[in-house]
């Protein structure tokens, strides 16, 4: 591309950015220590019809390819069988044909150029395709994005319009045999050549989403004695490369999932990708806007649970009447649909906040990528707990609907079987739910302390304003003020334990695991629960004219502030009982029967309303 070509380019760009609207700003993880206003807030209602046409446009994209030919005649496909694999190969391509191959890539480049939560929505779609939403999902996130964010004009150019059609299949290459979670620790080297032409690349990746079929990889390395990754461009046809058999795998059987191997292969300079050195924080960018989409495909996986539920529990007839109407059967489908709703709009608004985090970048004068890099950035809490709740909540739906399901549910023609063994990856795949999780307490920690973007020390100090206020006879006691109630006490659990869990542990608090883990626990649902009361305070006006539906989501609220009431109440037990003297512990579990007051709902009554709700619709209806 010529000089005067970039420049045009960079000059359209900037004279796009002029007058871009900009929103309060918000910083991440600020969840626990501010009250968020429902106005400011995105919900799924708010999609315009053009964003809701291209989830549609997936959803039944996935149904027709997938679900029509394959599962309704109890045939999964399995890329082991070289038939099956072409035929996931030029499923791809008529997606690519679609345009849903380019999703995320700009329109400059052959791209849709949709917003980070329309891609949120096709997400929640993903997974009426089974193992397909991997194939999908890798092609439109790990594998193109990197080259979004970080590559030149002419890596863009020459490759993004390509794997927005699929006529490349993009692949992304960071685990190694010993480098899973500590990803910087790869042994993968590689050198400059003598010629300065290209760099000679040796080493081994695995578990290489797309691989066996892939036309571009990206590619992790250290370039010589480097203490952080570098990133490349890596074509299948050059030379030192080749592909290995296709996994047997346990679930996701018809996604292409290989070793790689590198054998002096030889990667022209020109595909560096971003920086020297640059591809650790490259890897950790990509993977932090791969969990929130994960989390938005464990939410899909859990409303196709509760939709196949509803319907095979309004038609299996026991002891003379519909199993729908037995109290258990409510119970687990109440329960489902109330997670799913609750977890979905946690992932919209962080989305949403990643979309405005990035118009106020360019704005202020970041150029695109600078404004995409650090709008994910950003909100690297909120994204691993979407990625965990939302992974959780799909095995734990999928589980359910199996035994809703009963003998049935091992038919393979219902696809309860694959989509089981297919949503079990996703608590492993983009860091484990585990890692997430400790990831999530770590980095609210660190802009508590460290960079002191949070000030959770002032947070701190108004719990005993808050335990006053919470003893006066006067105060109202209102459901809405209960339930604001109920929220600020478990975000004061986590910042009363956390502070009490510093102050014995010191520094070594980033050795007790499992306490992290139980105080991550409370930090998850901090923010979900934050997320499902301002979704429906923002739904609850006198202009939403359906009365009946607004109703049972304000009960969903309800029911997800008592349970998460008794998880909290849990967590916060198995902390106290894990550190200090009797006395410690004795004061510390004082408290937080005060913060953690109960709810006087009945949580029976509320699953049943959830779920009549359910199967008078056929299914999902929020």
């Amino acid at each position: 591309m010529s000089q005067e070509t970039l420049q045009e380019e960079q000059s359209t760009i900037q004279e796009s950015t002029k007058n871009i609207k900009t929103y309060p700003p918000v910083k991440g993880g600020s969840f626990l220590i501010e009250n968020g206003k429902a106005d400011d807030f995105f919900v799924a209602e708010d999609f315009d019809d053009e964003a809701r046409m291209i989830g549609d446009l997936v959803k039944d994209f996935c149904i027709k390819e997938i679900q029509e030919p394959f599962f309704k005649n109890g045939r999964e496909l399995q890329v082991t069988n070289e038939a099956d694999k072409a035929e996931m190969l030029a499923i791809l391509k008529r997606a690519g044909e679609l345009g849903l191959c380019g999703v995320s890539i700009p329109e400059a480049y052959g791209g849709m150029g949709l917003d980070f939560k329309t891609n949120t929505l096709i997400s929640t779609q993903l997974p009426h395709g089974f193992s397909f939403a991997t194939t999908l999902g890798a092609q439109t996130s790990i594998g193109c994005l990197p080259i979004v964010y970080y590559g030149t004009e002419e890596q863009k150019h020459k490759y993004l319009p390509k794997i927005a059609s699929a006529e490349y299949v993009a692949s992304y290459a960071l685990t190694e045999p010993t480098a899973g979670s500590d990803a910087n620790s790869g042994k993968s080297k590689a050198i400059l050549s003598p010629d300065g032409s290209h760099y000679l690349l040796n080493g081994q990746k695995i578990w290489i989403t797309n691989g066996g079929f892939a036309d571009v990889y990206i590619v992790f390395a250290k370039i010589d004695d480097d203490k952080n990754l570098s990133a490349f461009i890596v074509e299948r046809d050059f030379e030192g490369f080749s592909v290995g058999p296709e996994e047997k795998k346990f679930g996701i059987k018809g996604s292409s999932t290989v070793q790689i191997y590198f054998d002096n292969c030889k990667v022209p300079v020109e595909n560096l990708l971003g920086e020297r050195q640059g591809g650790f924080k490259m890897a950790l960018t990509i993977l932090s806007g791969g969990r929130i989409k994960a989390g938005a495909g464990g939410v899909g996986g859990a409303i196709f649970a509760v939709n196949r539920s509803a319907t095979y529990a309004k038609e299996r007839k026991q002891f003379g009447k519909s199993i729908a109407e037995f109290g258990v059967i409510q119970a687990k489908i109440g329960d489902i649909t109330t997670k799913a709703f609750a977890i979905e709009a946690a992932l919209f608004r962080t989305s949403d906040l990643i979309d405005r985090q990035e118009a106020n970048l360019l704005a202020a004068g970041a150029s695109p990528n600078e404004a995409k890099i650090k709008a994910i950035s950003e909100f690297t809490i909120e994204a691993a707990i979407c990625k965990v709740k939302g992974s959780d909540l799909c095995c734990y739906a999928i589980d359910e609907a199996m035994q809703i399901h009963g003998g049935m549910g091992y038919a393979a023609e219902t696809g309860l079987g694959m989509g089981y063994r297919d949503a079990r990856i996703t608590k492993i795949y983009e860091g484990t739910n585990e890692i997430n999780a400790m990831l999530a307490v770590g980095e609210l920690s660190k802009r508590a302390l460290q960079t002191k973007e949070l000030d959770l020390i002032s947070a701190g100090k108004k719990i005993p304003t808050f335990l006053m206020s919470m003893s006066n006879p006067f105060r109202s006691k209102s459901d809405s003020s209960e339930q604001k109630r109920i929220l600020q006490g478990i975000k004061n659990t986590f910042l009363y334990l956390t502070n009490a869990a510093g102050k014995h542990f010191k520094k070594a608090l980033v050795d007790e695991q499992e306490i992290i883990m139980h105080l991550s626990a409370i930090l998850q649902d901090a923010f979900v629960a934050d997320c499902v009361y301002l979704k429906v305070q923002k739904l609850s006006t006198p202009t939403n004219s359906n009365k009946e539906k607004l109703a049972v989501q304000q009960q969903m609220v309800q029911l997800y502030l008592f349970d998460a009431l008794g998880r909290v109440g849990h967590a916060a037990k198995e902390i106290i009982a894990s550190f200090g003297t009797a006395g410690q512990q004795k004061t510390h579990s004082r408290m937080v029967r005060i913060l953690l007051k109960p709810y006087a709902v009945n949580p029976k009554t509320l699953r049943r309303n959830v779920t009549k709700a359910v199967i008078e619709h056929g299914g999902y209806p929020f």
